[in-house]
């Protein structure tokens, strides 16, 4: 393999890293554990005690910190050091949302999401750079990786309307979606630079393959829906009698379960023509079997109560895939542009 399919496939492991990450904090209700952005609680290292927080004397607070007074959360204007009474003066509240609770737990978990989500805008920056080398010999090799970097900087400016927002519902699910597009853009990349055999893939399994791809962003979107619903029902019985979380569950679950079989029934169409066709791949062979894997991990939610990490892991395989359904696609219809590199 060359370096800049390396390099791609670095950025897509942490990409999906990031995802998992992603579903954990949301599965623990940790999204708010970070209340502001891009530092947390206005500390590159967040606190890890509640008293931390507290408004104390003759202290060094630097522009940002933040305290919590009562039901509220307040920011430094700028650097000083507190007398032996608070000065409201050197104090704006936070205005961006209303939440102001402490958890450790939430905070840090939290925190290394952020943390594997710089990681990840890291190995996407180097890509980027690396690219640069080829702009006159393979144009669209830069200009995806351009592109990337991007979608992954707008990824990041939407986590921080995420946490603005309070975790509105409505752009968790654009921030969903954007993981999804920047897959596509790093896939399209590791496509075009690795190098295939000549091959014909006909135009009718390509147009299943969209059309799966299609579904499964349904699929995934029907997802956030139910999610929602969990997430309001998890609050309500504060993360405890898992057994009541799926009570008076909305009709969007129902159209979301049965619309799995919609998703089964066309990969296995796409998985016979292709074993007529005697395309062996071992792509093909993965999806299959993550989509019964996806299918399982979903039983199990629904009948053993959400065990621990069965959502992150549930997402984490939806998206996996979209994303090789997507590569598999390139791979065929981007092979006349392949190149060694």
């Amino acid at each position: 393999m060359n370096k800049i399919y390396n390099l791609t496939l670095t950025s897509i492991i942490i990409v999906y890293l990031v995802i998992l990450a992603g579903g954990i904090v949301r599965m623990t209700g940790s999204g708010m554990g970070c209340p502001d952005w891009p530092k947390c609680f206005g500390y590159l290292i967040p606190p890890i005690e509640r008293s931390q927080l507290d408004w104390k004397a003759n202290h060094q607070y630097n522009k940002d910190e933040i305290i919590i007074l009562g039901e509220s959360l307040f920011y430094a204007i700028d650097n000083f050091n507190s007398e032996k009474e608070i000065n409201l003066s050197n104090w704006n509240k936070y205005t961006k949302h209303d939440y102001s609770k402490f958890n450790v737990y939430h905070t840090w978990i939290e925190y290394i999401n952020r943390l594997i989500g710089a990681v990840a805008g890291l190995s996407v920056l180097v890509l980027f750079i690396y690219s640069l080398k080829f702009f006159r010999s393979k144009k669209s090799i830069t200009l995806l990786s351009i592109l990337s970097l991007v979608a992954i900087l707008f990824q990041a400016w939407l986590g921080k309307t995420v946490v603005d927002s309070n975790l509105t519902a409505s752009t968790i699910t654009i921030h969903m979606l954007m993981a999804v597009v920047l897959l596509f853009i790093l896939f399209s990349i590791l496509a075009l630079s690795k190098p295939i055999k000549p091959s014909v893939l006909p135009k009718n399994v390509s147009i299943l393959i969209i059309i799966s791809i299609v579904l499964l962003v349904i699929q995934i979107l029907t997802g956030t829906e139910v999610r929602k619903f969990i997430d309001i029902q998890m609050e309500l019985f504060n993360y405890t009698e898992r057994n009541k979380w799926i009570e008076n569950i909305t009709n969007t679950f129902s159209f979301h379960r049965s619309f799995t079989w919609a998703i089964v029934l066309i990969n296995s169409l796409i998985f016979l023509k292709l074993k007529n066709l005697d395309i062996q791949s071992k792509l093909i062979y993965t999806i299959i079997t993550l989509i019964f894997l996806q299918i399982l991990t979903g039983v199990i939610m629904y009948y053993f109560h959400f065990p621990f990490s069965s959502q992150p892991i549930h997402l984490l395989i939806s998206t996996l895939i979209i994303g090789l359904q997507f590569y598999f696609l390139s791979l065929y219809n981007l092979k006349k542009n392949a190149t060694k590199i």
